[in-house]
């Protein structure tokens, strides 16, 4: 299928040849009609996109800041490296989507297939949107109409935090499309509506409306014209549309408001706020968050989970019916704004020339013959009889680490899986992989893949995995293997049975710098102690990370590199392990905790997992302990030994070893022979991980094999 994407890096917009998205559970699969070109939002987006680095940087200091921060922990070149990968990512354009239901997902109701709705959808022939994010469209409104559905409810929500009642005077500064809908809105509503903007044409637009519309030109003092219209009163609220750098628009709000008046920011402005235009007045502000409540939730968003109606009376959802319905009560007339309709393969016609364009809306239209395929081939190429590598995920480990180490190692890349279908694709015309799709278990069942890479959340490593070694491929997943204890046992069962092989991603024991390490202690250390320091920093509580059911935690998910890193170096198994953590009741979720490991050969381990420190300090730190000697690892670049006969330090960029366990992961799956890991290792690591875990409910150690046992 084709989709409108941008690049951040080159400012580029194309119409790229995309695998269609599966349905998911929760979801509805749409094929577009039409889509609606947002002129102001995306014009941002697209010259962001064709700025040099200096003005991103500028228009973005925050990010400036973690970049900086970023260089002191990882280096110059890693994050220069992590940076350039970021502005690479395509991003995809539009979010006023219209068509018709094809395919219905698990668990949905409310849609069957051959209704037509509206959603926040890209532009893209198919589209696959969450239930909570769609609105089935009035069979009075055309699909031109609808599309003006989602736009609408951004001005809309901002309405709704405005409050206005019947008869207060609204000020809504800026007449693009959301604000010609937004005053139009208020219009319905009662209220007195006074509008400004530069543009002549939309100015008389909003007169055919009703709105006391006030073109901005040389010598026009909108706060003096406000007063006069209201007889010096001044407005009940002022509704900010607009789009401008600085600050000069809420300045303005607050010097045409009245006492206690109240001012919504629905566009994007500076924000620098003058205090005494706000105290004197007593002006309330507040940013309104695009559709509605429910906005970045990941439970309502994606999982269905919407809020009761007599608690949050406007969702987004809501917020869309509720536009649909004004429409198709002609409350709002949206035809108007129409300023031209384009077939999707003539979109260059719209993004070339943004900055010069005077439309209001511009409706993408598209084919009823629409190819659907979940595959698509990216590059035309001989590749050999012997199978390659297939790759399931396209997040940013796999662009930033993974793919960069496999196509340096030389590996023949087959086909690679994302859900969307552009990540993946991006990622293979990039990569030179041979075939993108949407569908995980294309990579899976194909004949032309020998070995499976998984870098998926972490709930889809275990079915995955099983998947895979039922279709008698070998498996690369990274860490963690699974979340839950039993699937481990349960891919035991299947790895016996297949003869295949299964690698998981502790890539930090592939490290020169751990190999230096087993090089000193030698074949039999002998009892040593290990003290390893993770400076994991936060992450905020709402990340699928710290979900039980997607990530497992952070404990399972990261701490297990270690846990795994220090059996390396005893050359022995996890006996026993008990973990601590901070606070008086904590839970799986924890990232404050301290693991202690007591090996079979006596060696003892300390993993300190702590996200409370400081960023300037280094993120991971070893400390080796055996027969008066001691090495000291900081953060995989610099090596010291203490006592240590023959060796005093080793110094280098950072290495995690990735690139050398992918090229054994390369070599293994062109050319066989001992797996990465033993299986028993990789059983004995993670069931030390859920050991921890137990420990910190029984607050008891944890002796592994009754761990196995109870399983």
């Amino acid at each position: 299928m084709k989709q409108i994407i941008q690049s951040f890096k080159t400012g580029e917009t194309i119409l790229e040849t995309v695998p269609a998205p599966l349905v998911r559970k929760g979801h509805i699969l749409v094929q577009t009609t039409r889509s609606l070109v947002s002129i102001g939002t995306e014009k941002m987006l697209v010259e962001f996109g064709k700025s040099n680095l200096i003005s991103k940087a500028r228009q973005q200091p925050e990010r400036v800041k973690m970049v900086l921060d970023k260089v002191k922990t990882d280096g110059l070149m890693p994050t220069i490296e992590a940076v350039f990968s970021k502005l690479e990512q395509p991003i995809p354009l539009g979010y006023c989507n219209v068509g018709r239901v094809v395919e219905v997902g698990d668990g949905v109701s409310g849609f069957k297939v051959g209704d037509r709705v509206a959603s926040n959808g890209p532009h893209a022939e198919f589209v696959c949107v969450p239930v909570n994010l769609a609105a089935a469209i009035p069979a009075n409104v055309s699909d031109d109409e609808a599309c003006f559905t989602v736009i609408g409810s951004i001005g809309l929500q901002g309405i709704r935090l405005l409050n206005p009642t019947f008869g207060e005077t609204i000020v809504v500064s800026g007449l693009g499309l959301i604000g010609l809908l937004t005053a139009e809105m208020l219009h319905a509503n009662g209220c007195r509506v006074i509008g400004f903007d530069l543009d002549p044409d939309k100015v008389q637009l909003a007169k055919e409306k009703g709105i006391d519309a006030i073109q901005i030109s040389s010598g026009t003092d909108p706060v003096r014209v406000v007063s006069d219209l209201t007889g010096g009163a001044g407005a009940d609220g002022v509704v900010l549309t607009a789009s401008t750098k600085d600050s000069s628009l809420v300045s303005q709000a607050a010097r045409m408001s009245r006492k206690r008046g109240r001012i919504i920011l629905v566009g994007v402005t500076g924000l620098e706020l003058n205090r005494s235009e706000f105290y004197e007045k007593e002006l309330m502000f507040q940013v309104s968050c695009s559709y509605g409540p429910g906005r970045y939730d990941e439970q309502y968003e994606n999982n269905g989970q919407d809020y009761p109606l007599p608690f949050v009376r406007w969702t987004e959802k809501r917020n869309f019916e509720a536009v649909l319905n004004a429409i198709s009560r002609s409350q709002l007339n949206v035809q108007p704004l129409i300023s031209e309709r384009i077939p999707v393969d003539e979109y260059s016609r719209i993004y070339s020339n943004m900055n010069s364009r005077k439309t209001i809306a511009s409706l993408l239209v598209y084919s009823e013959n629409s190819s659907y395929s979940n595959v698509v081939s990216v590059k035309n190429q001989n590749v050999s009889a012997k199978p390659g590598l297939g790759i399931i995920g396209a997040g940013n480990y796999t662009k930033m680490t993974m793919l960069p180490a496999l196509k340096k190692a030389g590996a023949s890349l087959r086909m690679i899986a994302s859900n969307s279908g552009v990540s993946g694709t991006f990622l293979a015309r990039k990569y030179d992989v041979v075939q993108s799709t949407s569908n995980y278990k294309d990579v899976i069942s194909s004949d032309q893949v020998g070995m499976v890479v998984i870098t998926t959340r972490h709930h889809q490593h275990a079915p995955m995995t099983i998947s895979a070694l039922q279709e008698g491929k070998d498996v690369f997943v990274e860490k963690p293997l699974a979340i839950r204890l039993q699937d481990i046992f349960e891919i035991e069962r299947e790895l016996q049975k297949s003869g295949k092989s299964v690698s998981v991603g502790f890539n930090r024991r592939f490290s020169p710098f751990s190999k230096k390490i087993k090089e000193i202690l030698g074949s039999d250390p002998g009892t040593i102690s290990v003290i390893a320091t993770m400076n994991a920093g936060f992450i905020p509580p709402e990340s699928w990370v710290h979900d039980l059911h997607q990530g497992g935690g952070r404990i399972l998910g990261e701490a297990c590199h270690f846990i795994d890193l220090i059996s390396y170096f005893t050359g022995s198994e996890v006996d026993t392990v008990f973990m601590s953590s901070v606070g008086l009741n904590p839970d799986q979720k924890t990232d404050i905790a301290s693991i202690h490991i007591r090996y079979k050969n006596g060696s003892l381990g300390v993993i300190n997992y702590f996200s409370n420190g400081s960023k300037a300090y280094s993120k991971e730190r070893v400390e080796v302990y055996f027969g008066g000697k001691t090495l000291i690892l900081d953060n995989f670049r610099q090596l010291e030994g203490f006592d240590t006969k023959g060796f005093s330090s080793m110094k280098g960029k950072l290495d995690k070893g990735h690139e050398e366990m992918f090229r054994q992961v390369v070599a293994l799956n062109e050319k066989g022979g001992t797996p990465l890991f033993t299986w028993a290792s990789v059983k004995n690591t993670h069931l030390a991980a859920f050991g921890a875990l137990e420990s910190l409910k029984t607050h008891s150690p944890v002796r592994l094999e009754d761990l196995a046992v109870s399983a």
